[in-house]
């Protein structure tokens, strides 16, 4: 019978099965058999126990190796009682007639109150709901990240020429040769240490260009738990979208 268990990392989880062998007598070994599919190979008598502690140890090499099960989210509906993250929490949206000829996102008190127009037609309603928390969460992102560039760059010995918010789905920021920083807005979901890990990330490479070993000395100046922190934003990431 096969022995399988799993835990939450991040916002996903982590899910693998037990494989026991005579012939092994004191390695444990883990692959990825394929996309959100750990196989643990282990001795005869090893414990259950035992072993959920290796997999929870080698949660970062599982997740740079593709074996985190990531339930995506649904397309999002624009409804009243819906949430959408925000700095790591969920924020209920509430849905009003709105006075004016647009879409208008409100936030306050840890929930998104949404003006909709009355004539707006039920066909463009979702889309015209999406576009306006994308605007919203851009405007956001902005000054959020700028106001975290301001605080990192200074101690990291580093001066950026620009901070821009982007759409760029396949990273969370960049550092370009001329000293521009860019962004992916969508960071803003994330909880702030994560954010914070990101904006370091980006402003230690206008010191140093490469991932070679004095360049992570520099984050883990500011940011001494950026292991950690890569590695809860690669599980969170494919959940931080609209």
């Amino acid at each position: 019978m096969t022995e399988e268990g799993s835990f939450p990392f991040g916002e996903s989880r982590i899910a693998y099965s037990v494989v026991r062998s005579a012939r092994r007598h004191k390695t444990v070994e883990l692959t990825v058999a394929r996309p959100g599919e750990v196989v643990v190979a282990a001795p005869l008598g090893s414990s259950s126990a035992e072993l959920r502690a290796i997999v929870r140890r080698r949660a970062g090499w599982i997740v740079r190796h593709g074996g985190v099960a990531i339930d995506r989210p649904p397309d999002r509906r624009y409804v009243s009682g819906a949430s959408l993250p925000y700095l790591g929490r969920e924020v209920r949206v509430f849905l009003h007639e709105g006075d004016g000829p647009d879409v208008d996102v409100r936030f306050g008190h840890w929930q998104f109150d949404v003006g909709v127009p009355d004539g707006l037609a039920a066909a463009r309603r979702q889309g015209e709901l999406e576009n306006a928390f994308k605007a919203w969460y851009r405007a956001r992102a902005a000054q959020r990240l700028r106001e975290r560039v301001r605080r990192f760059a200074g101690p990291l010995g580093a001066t950026p020429s620009a901070v821009l918010v982007r759409d760029q789905r396949r990273r969370w920021g960049s550092c370009s040769p001329d000293g521009v920083l860019r962004f992916n807005w969508r960071i803003v979901m994330a909880p702030p240490a994560l954010l914070d890990y990101v904006v370091i990330h980006e402003i230690a490479h206008l010191r140093v260009r490469s991932h070679q070993k004095g360049y992570w000395a520099l984050v883990a100046r500011a940011a001494p738990d950026y292991r950690e922190r890569r590695e809860r934003l690669r599980a969170l990431g494919p959940s931080l979208d609209l």
